[in-house]
């Protein structure tokens, strides 16, 4: 297993099953049904997890998102003046 090149998780596949001993032919490099369906049912397990972990890395930065959205929301109207330079009219009188 290894990061993909974007760094956001994990991409592999699982390993092979070893070679019996002996002279290898094609047939016995072929997997049996039930190893196949083994095989299946890891790597299923496996993209099942990592969409979990993805899911909750998502959600906390959502959750993050929104914390910085309103800390940037409480600064910017924080700062303002508590006197405006115009009154509520909207226009400058210069007496």
């Amino acid at each position: 297993w290894h990061r993909d090149s974007s760094g956001m998780g994990m991409v592999g596949h699982l390993p092979a099953p070893s070679a019996p001993s002996g002279p290898t032919t094609p047939q016995s490099l072929k997997l049996t049904y039930p190893e196949t369906l083994d095989r299946i049912k890891e790597e299923f397990q496996f993209l099942q997890n990592q969409y979990h972990s993805l899911k909750l890395e998502c959600e906390k930065l959502a959750t993050e998102k929104t914390e910085i959205q309103r800390h940037y929301v409480m600064l910017g109207y924080g700062a303002a003046p508590c006197d405006p330079p115009y009154p509520h009219n909207g226009y400058f009188d210069p007496k």
